[in-house]
């Protein structure tokens, strides 16, 4: 129930945040935003759970831009990674990427619907029995299949997969998800027959979080993919038949995610 209430006061964080992007945009920059959710995180919990990151426009592919102190640039991209600790001190750790503007762009769309395939994908992977690394190897196959497909993989998709190739990682420097609980990485100094070689039990909660990041200055990708990060993470519990997302209030689809800012900014 803590790590649910977590979740759930985070999720009001999020459309907190969404509602103020007009003021972000004029002037507020990503530190309007980060206040506008560590506020919620004050009053409906202890505090954040960590760092708040708010990665606007180039910002968004720096994997934990945690300074917070850029401009929302009105035609980019808001990377939102943040989570609520509540007075128990469980913590969330969710993240969405939603414009600015309100509505993607042709590119953003692109790249938000490759890491959506992988994220609903490995998402689908975590039930009671399943290897650790599966739900992981299942997103990294998704989007190796995709960057080759865009022409961004000099390889074949096997090759890049391979330990010895790892070419698509030039655009996913970190894992895809995490266990979590008391500690957003929770556990993380386990031993590895624990935690990344263990097989996923009743009752685990972990993340799943997959994503892509184009750096501004990177020549091996399109221009108009240059400056593009997103990534999408949700909270989940295993539960007997598979597993529960805690943070399904928040929407994954690009198209639902529209929707939600535009009833954000609605109110």
């Amino acid at each position: 129930g803590q790590l649910r209430a977590a979740v759930d006061a985070t999720v009001l964080g999020f459309a907190e945040v969404a509602a103020e992007l007009p003021m972000a945009v004029k002037g507020g920059g990503e530190r309007w935003l980060q206040g506008t959710f560590d506020r919620r995180a004050r009053t409906s919990g202890n505090a954040p759970g960590y760092s708040t990151i708010i990665a606007a426009g180039p910002h968004a592919p720096v994997l934990h831009w945690v300074k917070c102190d850029g401009e929302v640039p009105a035609d980019g991209l808001v990377l939102m990674d943040a989570g609520v600790e509540v007075d128990t001190l469980y913590t969330a750790d969710v993240t969405r990427t939603f414009p600015a503007s309100g509505r993607f762009s042709g590119p953003q769309r692109q790249v938000y619907d490759l890491v959506l395939a992988a994220h609903t994908s490995a998402m689908a992977e975590v039930k009671p029995g399943a290897h650790y690394r599966t739900y992981h190897n299942t997103a990294m196959r998704v989007l190796a299949e995709g960057l080759r497909d865009w022409g961004l993989l000099t390889v074949s998709v096997n090759q890049a997969l391979d330990a010895g190739g790892q070419h698509h990682r030039r655009y996913i420097v970190c894992g895809v998800g995490h266990f979590l609980g008391l500690d957003v990485h929770d556990c993380a100094r386990a031993r590895a027959e624990a935690y990344h070689e263990c097989r996923l039990e009743t009752g685990m909660a972990l993340t799943v979080e997959p994503g892509l990041y184009f750096h501004p200055n990177d020549l091996t990708v399109p221009p108009e993919l240059r400056g593009i990060g997103v990534r999408i993470e949700d909270d989940l519990v295993v539960t007997e038949n598979g597993a529960e997302v805690l943070s399904s209030a928040l929407p994954i689809t690009a198209d639902a995610v529209e929707e939600w800012v535009a009833g954000c900014l609605k109110g």
